[in-house]
């Protein structure tokens, strides 16, 4: 607290005596640390004046935001893919067609193009060395030349994580021991957790050399099960059972299991590893094989003369959720989190264990970030073995950002669960933004102004001493200052406007993801939604599977579209078809605010049994009055009932003069978007992403089809081919320049 006061009694003088504006420190370009947090919302984190009654418990982020800056009013994208793309390629969606979560079945098209300016390549132009640890999730492996390269072909010089980033399920069979679905955490509990529970057994952990080595244990260590420990070390438990010269021959180690067991891909530079599901060193909690990876690399790069950005981007708190190692936990954290699975069967797929299994996640990534800090000298242990951050004793930028909104059953109050990732409403996009470093001025404050996700991107451009715009020809980003923020405390607002925007990415012939529906009891409520990218993670977010392979007993016939849902619904229950249908999630929608109203765009398709049972289509339109404040009962959402006017397909419910200047804002940001969207043209022939169609359309086309004619940027009919029809797409519109 003294070290604190005293650097802001430092600044305080600076202010009063000075410009106003702490320089830089001349050590050089600094060194960039950047921190992406999955499916962690504002909501989330007590730092940023949330977390609800029990928020998680984060020293690291604590101290780091007291150390730094809290920007309290920053928009990301409502999904995964489409906020990474925005905070690394500093675009909004309309212009990458990345609009959610890319899956297997996404062609290249809506996927980080190979032709685009990542930080990476950005930060090329100044020197850095770049290293991405943890969850990509921009593009591939499916449907893309650079496979599982995307990284390295990106401009990232070392790259060790997934590339589609998103754990496997849960292993209910804990690798083999056991009957499916009878270990729904993915590990043997204890035997007062579980009636099929081990207090002892064989750990068989499989080692480089594809042999085992087997280690007996027995009890409990720091709340681990026997089960859960054996799971740490990388191996499977055989409950009750002594160690023997061969393992059982049911074991099975090709077995995926969530954020325990998955096979790596490894980039150095082009040059591309994916590891077996056995390999050793995919065996292992997720948030510590990402901290390893990067902390390895990090001190390796303090070697070298070149400034370094390293990306560490967890995959907690992403489902399906999963007990982390009580190493990583508070006893507080231990004591509750087996008291709540215990009454439970050790069922994480429970939703009332699944706010216990959040926290605790959160808060072990909290635990790996510290190490991070202190293994690379960022940060130390004082005494008490309390972390001390002292950002002015070093040369690095360190940012802390959530990739999206909360999911569903994650959301804190007082926040709304029912209107979380995936949506376009404030607990979908709301995220935290911490930055500190030796350029912040007057730290531990908050920033209210508006910030994007893709600001962020621009951020690590100003840091470099770049000029974002320009180091990002020939793309158009969308990234306004946010280094002003740091340097003045008293920066007025850059934004007038913030935007957020998802939809449905392009697939194979106009195809979409699968129908998937989330909390239908009874044959009676739930949504259809067409965000999670297959079956497995749609059945890991608590959802019945109505696409292609369904085996849902509710499900009589599979169906390609939300709306067929309903179709087969009143087919079955037409009498109660107005109680026994779904809902339907928007399934294309954006929304921009200003400094108080937000305004929110939406479509999609329902069955209609009365028009001649086909799909109709609904748009609405919103605009909500928000704010920030930390205080629940002054805190404005933009929950269901609450909008100042709505318009749903012409009917339309004005209460646009109960609150003065909604209308102004609501015509305000109406123009905004059109002007938007207009930056945007179509330019059919692009391929390269450059905004003229030219001869160098060809060429890159040519460069394409040598060794690659499958689904590609210049695959312009979507038909997942790069063939002879698509070059005669780029000839009937050259020359064509969709810059004017």
């Amino acid at each position: 607290m003294l070290r604190r006061m005293l650097r802001i009694l430092a600044t305080i003088i600076a202010v009063m005596f000075g410009s106003g504006v702490v320089p830089a420190m001349s050590a050089g370009k600094p060194n960039i640390l950047f921190v992406i947090m999955d499916d962690v919302g504002i909501d989330l984190l007590k730092a940023m004046g949330y977390g609800g009654v029990t928020p998680p418990r984060t020293p690291t982020i604590d101290e780091i935001a007291e150390s730094g800056i809290r920007f309290r009013n920053t928009w990301s994208m409502p999904e995964c893919s489409n906020g990474r793309m925005a905070l690394l390629t500093g675009r909004y969606p309309f212009r990458t067609n990345v609009y959610q979560a890319i899956g297997q079945s996404d062609l290249a098209n809506s996927h980080v193009s190979p032709y685009g300016v990542t930080v990476a390549r950005m930060l090329k132009q100044a020197g850095y060395k770049s290293g991405f640890f943890g969850k990509y999730h921009l593009g591939g492996p499916e449907n893309n030349e650079a496979g599982n390269g995307g990284p390295g072909e990106l401009g990232w010089d070392f790259f060790y994580g997934w590339i589609s980033g998103l754990p496997a399920s849960i292993d209910t069979t804990a690798g083999g021991v056991a009957e499916a679905g009878t270990y729904k955490c993915g590990y043997v509990p204890s035997v007062d957790r579980q009636v099929s529970g081990a207090d002892t057994g064989a750990c068989y952990i499989r080692k480089s050399n594809s042999k085992t080595r087997c280690q007996e244990i027995r009890g409990e260590t720091l709340g681990d099960s026997p089960g859960l420990a054996c799971l740490n070390l990388g191996g499977i438990l055989v409950p009750d059972a002594s160690c023997q010269a061969d393992p059982p021959g049911n074991l099975d180690f090709q077995r995926q299991n969530a954020h325990y067991v998955s096979p790596l891909v490894i980039n150095r530079g082009t040059r591309v590893s994916k590891l077996a599901v056995t390999d050793p060193r995919g065996r292992n909690y997720r948030s510590s094989i990402e901290v390893n990876a990067a902390i390895q690399w990090i001190n390796a790069s303090k070697r070298r003369a070149e400034p370094w950005m390293a990306t560490v981007s967890f995959s907690a708190d992403h489902t399906p959720l999963q007990t982390p190692p009580g190493r990583l936990l508070s006893p507080a954290t231990r004591e509750r989190l087996a008291s709540t699975l215990g009454s439970r069967g050790t069922d994480c797929t429970n939703p009332l264990v699944q706010r216990a299994l959040s926290d605790a996640m959160i808060e072990a990534m909290d635990t790996e970030l510290g190490r991070l800090l202190t293994s690379t000298g960022l940060a130390r242990k004082d005494g008490a073995g309390q972390l001390v951050y002292e950002p002015e004793r070093t040369n690095t930028l360190i940012v802390i950002v959530g990739d999206n909104g909360s999911a569903g059953i994650t959301v804190q109050l007082p926040f709304d669960m029912f209107r979380s990732k995936a949506s376009p409403y404030q607990t979908g996009i709301w995220v935290p933004l911490v930055v500190s470093g030796p350029m912040v001025s007057q730290p531990d404050r908050d920033v209210p102004h508006l910030v994007s996700a893709a600001d962020v991107y621009g951020l690590f451009g100003e840091a470099a001493g770049l000029d974002p715009q320009k180091a990002s020809r020939p793309n158009t980003i969308d990234s306004s200052p946010l280094m002003p923020y740091l340097r003045n405390p008293l920066q007025p607002g850059i934004r007038t406007f913030n935007y957020s925007e998802g939809g449905l990415n392009i697939q194979k012939n106009g195809a979409h993801n699968g129908p998937c529906v989330i909390g239908r009891t009874n044959d009676a409520g739930g949504t259809c939604s067409q965000t999670p990218v297959n079956k497995g993670v749609c059945e890991d977010n608590g959802g019945v599977w109505w696409g292609e392979g369904a085996t849902d007993l509710s499900v009589s016939t599979p169906v390609h579209e939300c709306w067929e849902v309903n179709q087969q619904i009143y087919e079955s229950h037409s009498s109660t078809y107005g109680t026994s249908k779904v809902l339907q999630a928007q399934q294309i929608y954006y929304t921009a605010r200003d400094a108080r109203f937000k305004f929110v765009h939406s479509n999609w398709k329902d069955y209609d049994p009365v028009n001649s049972g086909v799909a109709t289509s609904y748009t609405l339109d919103e605009l909500y009055e928000v704010n920030e404040s930390k205080n629940w009962s002054d805190l404005k959402l933009d929950r269901d009932g609450d909008a100042l006017y709505t318009d749903l397909n012409g009917d339309i419910d004005d209460n646009l003069d109960s609150v003065k200047g909604a209308a102004e804002s609501m015509r305000a940001l109406q123009d905004y978007l059109a002007a938007l969207f207009a930056t945007q043209p179509p330019c059919r022939g692009d391929g390269n992403g450059d905004r003229i169609v030219n001869v160098k359309d060809i060429r890159d086309y040519w460069r394409t089809v040598r060794t690659w004619t499958a689904s590609s940027t210049f695959d312009f009919d979507y038909n997942a081919v790069t063939d002879r029809n698509d070059l005669q797409t780029i000839l009937e519109n050259i020359p064509k320049d969709c810059r004017k």
